[in-house]
């Protein structure tokens, strides 16, 4: 029998009241309307047929209950959430092999806990137009471990392609901007080093091995795709990073706002791809657990450095007495240090179960003191490396950057001549210009290069002093040996 409107939201309000307290059984019997009784019944039958019936179930709720889109997903969302339940009873009942052993034991999902097993990508509020939300589970590809680079970029390009496709569909977007966006893609992440991805893979491959575990290839692709979202975080953080510093090049090539007919639409262009950031991790953890947890820490690592990137922008309007070592300090730990060296290693710790915060409080630790030196590394490079093996060519002493080299020929190591000199050219002379080779000349004479020489090696031996701790919290040395091998002494 057809219930009548007020008794459809009568049924509608109680099936809601009853999904906030957590009785998902009295939200299926609330709106008769509907055939809740065998959607829960779906939900909760065996282990085999649980999932495909409970969604098939769930995805036919809004129509058969005449209710509206919302509703309907509510209820599709209590469905699943039984079928989730279920599905991991049986799972662990019947021992059923699984295809990734990094989310086999959820640890945090059990009763009580922080944690919902409530599958937080469904959300009713972006469930339009049909099809929304899309989740991969499956990947195409093998992933091999002989061949890293190889398989990562693999990954990218099949993430690339799942996004652009996306497009037409989901946003409507015309030929023209689809083909935009896409160039947009492969020209800002691609073709670079990958190595805050990779490590990601890495990171989760040695922690897994830590806990007797073996990564499967769909392991190792949703550690890339996590990879892939840094890289995306990257692209985005530079391309916006040319803009205000006035870049010329960037991976040899000009600098995408420089290219014909792009100019200041690169604004929004950045601003695409760090939305893709989002776009991805829905898809591919949008129904995982600790999904708000990867979110929120791309959030805060994002806003992180923002602050350091206001911390770098600002220093043209500072006088030289205020770029200090002290303020050099504080702006690369907050500009790379956290979304270079924390973020890639935090994400495959969240992604394995790790849940103690001391571990990622000492993980941060050792993390923090590479990520200042890569940004050393930067500055040293933009001064002396040949441009041609760099990639791009150096701006810092045109566009009056707090740079290692400045902070410590100005405050610390600094002649009265030297002095005067950097006070009369620094941040006004160009790239390329005589006083700009003069002013680089200074930093060899000052003896900054054996400095920064010392420098590398106490960083070495600073590092080294962390493993104990580090082994204490239970994760591997192995990640963070390998990470720091990947940029010591590096010439790019």
């Amino acid at each position: 029998m057809r219930r009548s409107a007020p008794a459809v939201a009568l049924g509608t309000g109680a099936a809601l009241a009853a999904y906030a307290r957590g009785d998902f059984l009295a939200a299926f019997a609330a709106p008769s309307g509907a055939d809740l009784g065998s959607l829960a019944g779906a939900s909760l039958r065996g282990s085999r047929s649980t999932a495909s019936t409970a969604a098939a179930a769930a995805s036919s709720a809004p129509s058969a209950a005449g209710l509206p889109c919302a509703v309907g997903c509510t209820v599709a969302t209590a469905a699943l959430v039984a079928a989730a339940r279920a599905r991991r009873g049986s799972a662990r009942r019947a021992s059923l092999p699984v295809r990734s052993v990094a989310v086999a034991e959820r640890a945090g999902t059990t009763n009580g806990d922080v944690l919902s097993p409530v599958n937080p990508g469904l959300n009713p509020a972006t469930c339009w137009p049909a099809g929304k939300p899309c989740f991969t589970t499956e990947y195409p590809m093998e992933y091999d471990l002989k061949d890293p680079k190889g398989s990562f970029e693999k990954v990218g390009k099949f993430l690339l392609k799942e996004m652009e496709d996306e497009l037409p569909g989901m946003y409507e977007l015309p030929r023209k901007e689809v083909e935009w966006v896409r160039r947009s893609l492969e020209y800002n992440t691609l073709g670079g080093k990958m190595n805050r991805g990779l490590i990601v893979v890495e990171t989760g491959v040695e922690l897994l091995k830590s806990q007797g575990k073996t990564p499967t290839s769909t392991d190792l692709c949703r550690f890339a795709i996590l990879g892939w979202c840094v890289e995306l975080l990257q692209a985005c953080m530079l391309m916006a990073d040319d803009m205000m510093d006035g870049s010329l090049t960037r991976r040899g090539a000009p600098c995408w706002y420089r290219l014909e007919n792009v100019g200041l639409l690169a604004t929004n262009d950045f601003l695409m791809v760090e939305m893709f950031v989002y776009k991805a991790l829905k898809r591919h953890f949008g129904q995982e657990p600790y999904f708000v947890w990867l979110v929120d820490l791309f959030l805060e690592t994002t806003f992180q450095t923002e602050c350091g990137q206001l911390l770098d922008s600002i220093c043209s309007n500072c006088e030289l007495e205020e770029l200090t070592t002290e303020r050099w300090t504080l702006l690369v730990k907050y500009k790379t240090a956290f979304y270079s060296f924390y973020l890639p290693v935090a994400l495959s710790m969240l992604v394995v179960g790790v849940r103690d915060r001391a571990s990622y409080d000492t993980a941060r630790e050792a993390l923090m003191l590479m990520g200042v030196y890569f940004q050393a590394q930067d500055d040293f490079l933009d001064a002396f490396a040949n441009p041609e093996e760099l990639g791009k060519i150096g701006t810092d002493i045109q566009d009056k950057k707090c740079s290692w080299l400045f902070a410590h020929a100005f405050h610390e190591h600094g002649t009265p001549e030297a002095k005067e000199y950097l006070i009369k050219h620094y941040g006004k002379c160009k790239v390329g210009s005589e006083e700009e080779q003069h002013i680089k000349d200074l930093y060899k004479e000052l003896g900054l290069q054996e400095l920064f020489q010392k420098y590398e090696a106490d960083t070495q031996t600073k590092l080294l002093e962390y493993r104990e701790q580090i082994e204490a919290a239970g994760l591997p040395w192995s990640v963070f040996e390998r990470f720091f091998a990947m940029i010591f002494k590096r010439r790019k």
